[in-house]
């Protein structure tokens, strides 16, 4: 993790902006740099935001304070995105940032699919910086961010009808039937899954949710290889969005940890029927590699999801998930 102090630099100078450009799409630089500094190239991170900044917002006005009292009525509401954040930035600074996660994470996690689930993988990149580093003000603040946007982009999937499934996750995800019309932004194709495979039903204990999520989040990481040209971009988050919640159990409480599993499993599935190609192609790396060469690769490319999908491939550091980071390198745009 970052010793220079450059990630809260760059942190300081993203929480100027909002966490949405367009009305709809996602800044994506805190997490990159983050991912960046976390895998030894915090030299490059001031760079980088350079090249990305044409992409960022001014912070959203306000509209009126979100409290204790009538937080109901605002969640799932884009609007108040700026009152959100500074309600987590009182709790943050009130108490402490374990105590604040551990009361809304089971609010806030059956909304984990709007924003494209890119506020629970914002909130995973910044828990695990607090959780691996000094609790600085800007990570504090990061938190702030990240939840602020979950709570205003919460929104729930229900009555998903069970189909059959699979022990594994890889032949869960692996019967996981596509939308029958794959085109639209997220959330029209989030509207059209109406079903998912059964998958990890039985486990009941935090060690088994653990295991099992682990085990979905190198299934998908895995799965990239094969199957990213559906969406190069998109079914990125099939893997980094229940790596989101992996990163984060270790700051919850167990008793959490069995529906973060359920939550996290509803995503990646869901990513995967909306964004799933008509087949999967072979695909072999260029020899062997090492995880600090991926790395570079992707620092090289400099796309935002070729960056965070990489982050998660070396979590695992085996050669399919490495392949599945330079699948993403191959696929993706190069950020110019």
């Amino acid at each position: 993790m970052d010793t220079t102090g450059t990630l809260d630099e760059a942190l300081q100078r993203l929480h100027t902006s909002g966490p949405e450009r367009l009305g709809r799409l996602t800044n994506h630089a805190p997490m990159a740099v983050e991912a960046l500094a976390a895998n030894g190239q915090s030299a490059a991170v001031h760079r980088w935001l350079d090249l990305y900044a044409s992409k960022l917002e001014e912070f959203p006005a306000r509209v009126e304070p979100v409290t204790d009292a009538d937080w109901r009525s605002a969640l799932g509401d884009p609007r108040r995105a700026a009152d959100w954040i500074g309600y987590f930035g009182r709790e943050l600074a009130e108490h402490p940032w374990r105590e604040v996660l551990t009361l809304w994470w089971p609010r806030l996690l059956p909304g984990m699919y709007g924003g494209s689930t890119h506020p629970v993988i914002r909130v995973g990149h910044a828990v695990r910086t607090l959780l691996a580093g000094e609790e600085t003000g800007p990570r504090r603040t990061e938190l702030a961010h990240g939840l602020g946007y979950w709570a205003a982009r919460h929104h729930p999937v229900t009555g998903l009808a069970p189909t059959p499934g699979a022990d594994s996750a890889a032949a869960a995800l692996a019967a996981v039937a596509p939308v029958v019309e794959r085109e639209g932004g997220f959330p029209d194709r989030l509207g059209r899954v109406r079903s998912l495979p059964v998958w990890a039903a039985g486990v009941t204990d935090p060690a088994g949710a653990r295991h099992r999520l682990t085990e979905l989040v190198r299934a998908a990481t895995h799965r990239y290889a094969t199957h990213g040209h559906g969406d190069e971009t998109m079914l990125v988050h099939a893997a980094t969005a229940p790596n989101a919640v992996l990163r984060t159990l270790p700051a919850l409480p167990e008793a959490l940890w069995v529906p973060s599993l359920r939550a996290a499993w509803t995503a990646s599935a869901a990513v995967t029927a909306m964004y799933a190609p008509d087949a999967p192609v072979a695909y072999a790396p260029p020899g062997r590699i090492t995880p600090e060469e991926v790395v570079e690769r992707a620092l090289a490319h400099g796309d935002e999801h070729v960056i965070k999908l990489t982050d998660t491939a070396v979590d695992f550091g085996d050669e399919q998930s490495l392949a599945a980071a330079l699948r993403a390198v191959e696929l993706g745009e190069p950020m110019r």
